[in-house]
């Protein structure tokens, strides 16, 4: 059989995600763990899978191409997401559009006779009821299936029942519209309204796309939180709806439903209690800032006890604080809130910006570290045991290890496979700004052995990192660039995640200007300590963020930038989700000049390096329109530039059936342009195409 290549391995593992156990849940006595995983390294079609923590074996609940066909279909996506009552010990998922109920340990699943499609089911507490969205409706029916019926119907076009659209920030399984309260009596619940969200723009006028996702500078949906019993009539919860449009979070806990609640311009945020019998709301905690105040995954929260969790943004770090009182120390930037199980919590936090370690804190324990390791840590705690996930530069998709006081360290099985092409890199920190980035070479280069042109491969944007210490799809990318000619640089500057609040902040109202410094600043300094980059053949290759910094960084820093490849970038701030980019750059009728410093439009005539625009005619995230009308202001002023659309297209085209073509057009036009002459000592293997 011919050896694998990388762009293969990519759509075959789906980017290394198949095999790879994940979504872990501990029962409430902390002797099972629940979780998804495939049957192996390219099996599209996820399972869901029981861990007996005391004897470490694993069985199979529920096998979606057993339940939906007679044989193996590649076309079975799988179970994507599940949820259980608090004991864990009822489950419930939705599976080619069918609602389906499992209680562990006793037999197969079995399909409910829902209102289809059903989408997010969440059984209750107590595990005798089950409620999902369906057609925009929010229903109940009980956990065998019976007395179906409807909590909230739409009473117009455009509302839905049980979503919403802002909650992904604060919760740890994604964005939820609905939310059971302890006993299982009752129902917290979002309405939303998309008739006021205006439809994107399109390079067809006559057909324009739908959206539910409002563009800076246009009106919100309009979300509204209800509360009901499975047969009662809704109450309206109550708050400054005027002041406070986004609903950012919500839930029920002991203490009573909550809500959390923000303004539009993102610089307050309040944290309210509500009454459950009337809607009536009381505010617990309140936060401002003169930037935007950041949104912490897992919090607020309240203990059994009643203590309050917030985060607090003081002194340059993000602390967690327990009744107003910081219990992490400066320096320690926390991530995520994970788990309160009792009065302990678990949390994620970092003081190096590569790494993400493991915490817990309780009154009687203290603050302690539970990960050790460079990596990048996470876990999910209940009942005494805990599960580990640790993803490094070991491995592709982590490894995840259960762990109780006494007992030996249980692995979890990954059939994640592990990649054909090795790394070749090192990290770095340049410069005064201490910029952390990593160098990829060939691995067949030997240093002084000759120049290398350099691809610039970085994101560079708010909220995500490039650079740490995990081994993860876009590393091998950058590997891969590097074998076909190439040193390849990747940098986190100023903006990106885990370096504190203070850093976060430097973006404020210019998203471009510090991004793009940092991206230059680290090109010499990394030239300067290796004298074989060649600094006279340097391209740019991004993708989203990183594709409008990819094709900004060849229309204001031609001096330092002679060709660049950009990949579904936001060209014009206006044409992009309001909640992200009013975050940074305010409302654009408050702050037009901020959105015309970022506009790209407006730079197109100054275009003079070779420039390659793609974009994915699908994506739901980023406007196609961004692309065609960067294309059009570039005709419009007569410079020549290469589009490369792509039909059926989302977002992300790394894994999808187009990605060996859409690489190897893209080394093909940066050698073309930068004179790269294909190496003839690379092993057939890693050429376009091929990988070692």
């Amino acid at each position: 059989m011919a050896p694998t290549t990388l762009p293969e391995q990519l759509v075959r593992t789906l980017r290394f995600t198949r095999g790879a156990p994940e979504r872990f849940t501990v029962s409430s006595d902390g002797a099972t763990v629940l979780f998804l995983r495939g049957r192996t390294g390219d099996d599209p079609a996820t399972c869901l899978w029981a861990l007996d923590v005391d004897s470490g074996r694993e069985r199979l609940l529920a096998d979606p191409v057993r339940l939906l066909t007679s044989g193996r279909s590649p076309r079975t996506s799988g179970i994507e997401a599940y949820d259980t009552d608090a004991a864990g010990g009822v489950v419930a998922f939705a599976l080619a559009g069918a609602l389906w109920k499992l209680d562990v340990g006793k037999g197969e699943p079995r399909r409910l006779p829902a209102v289809g499609p059903v989408e997010d089911p969440r059984p209750d507490p107590t595990g005798r009821r089950i409620a999902y969205v369906s057609h925009g409706a929010l229903r109940v029916a009980e956990a065998d299936g019976t007395a179906d019926r409807a909590v909230a119907e739409p009473d117009a076009s455009g509302v839905e029942f049980g979503t919403a659209v802002h909650t992904a920030a604060t919760s740890l399984d994604g964005t939820r519209g609905h939310w059971w309260s302890p006993r299982g009596g009752q129902l917290l619940f979002a309405r939303t309204d998309f008739t006021q969200v205006r439809p994107w723009p399109t390079a067809e006028p006559a057909d324009p796309a739908v959206s539910r996702a409002a563009l800076a500078g246009t009106p919100n949906p309009d979300v509204t939180l209800w509360l009901s019993g499975p047969d009662g009539p809704p109450v309206q919860v109550s708050w400054d709806r005027g002041a406070f449009e986004y609903v950012v979070g919500a839930g029920w806990d002991p203490h009573g439903p909550w809500a959390l609640v923000q303004s539009r311009d993102q610089r307050s945020v309040r944290f309210l209690a509500v009454d459950p019998g009337d809607g009536r709301t009381a505010v617990l905690d309140e936060q401002h800032d003169s930037c935007w105040v950041q949104l912490v995954p897992g919090l607020p929260a309240r203990t059994p006890s009643g203590a309050l969790l917030v985060h607090r943004d003081l002194g340059g770090t993000r602390h967690l604080t327990l009744d107003g009182t910081p219990v992490t120390p400066g320096r320690l930037q926390l991530r995520a809130v994970l788990r309160v199980d009792g009065d302990d919590i678990l949390f994620t936090a970092s003081d190096d910006p590569t790494e993400t370690h493991l915490w817990s804190y309780g009154p009687k324990s203290g603050l302690r570290q539970v990960s050790s390791g460079p990596g990048v840590h996470s876990g999910v705690s209940r009942g005494g045991t805990l599960v580990r996930v640790t993803r490094d530069t070991e491995r592709t998709g982590g490894r995840a290890e259960v762990l109780r006081a006494g007992e030996p360290t249980v692995p979890v099985l990954s059939y994640a496979e592990r990649p054909v092409l090795g790394v070749h890199a090192q990290r770095l920190v340049l410069g005064p700004l201490e910029l952390h980035a990593r160098l990829h070479f060939p691995s067949w280069h030997r240093r002084g052995s000759g120049p290398l042109p350099v691809l610039v491969d970085s994101y560079g944007g708010a909220g995500h990192q490039r650079v740490t210490a995990e081994l993860d799809w876009r590393v091998l990318l950058s590997q891969w660039f590097a074998e076909q000619g190439f040193a390849v640089l990747t940098t986190d500057g100023r903006g990106t995640p885990g370096r504190g609040p203070d850093w976060e902040r430097e973006v404020y109202g210019d998203l471009f200007g510090p991004v793009l410094d940092d991206q230059v600043a680290a090109l010499h300094e990394a030239a300067r300590r290796h004298p074989d980059l060649d600094l006279g053949r340097v391209a740019f290759r991004g993708w989203s963020f990183g594709g409008a910094l990819a094709a900004l960084a060849v229309l204001r820093r031609p001096d330092v930038f002679h060709a660049a490849v950009a990949g579904a970038g936001v060209t014009d701030q206006r044409l992009y989700h309001a909640h992200w980019r009013e975050r940074f750059l305010g409302h654009p009728d408050a702050f037009p000049q901020r959105y015309e410093a970022c506009d790209l439009l407006l730079d197109a005539p100054r275009l003079a390096r070779p420039l390659l625009l793609i974009h994915g005619l699908a994506d739901t995230n980023v406007p196609p329109v961004n692309t065609f009308r960067l294309s059009e202001a570039l005709n419009a002023a007569g410079r020549p530039h290469e589009l490369l659309l792509l039909p059926g297209i989302g977002h992300q085209p790394i894994g999808s059936t187009v990605t060996r073509e859409l690489l190897d057009r893209q080394v093909r036009f940066l050698r073309r342009h930068l004179g790269v002459v294909e190496p003839t000592e690379v092993p057939a293997d890693i050429q376009p195409g091929r990988s070692s």
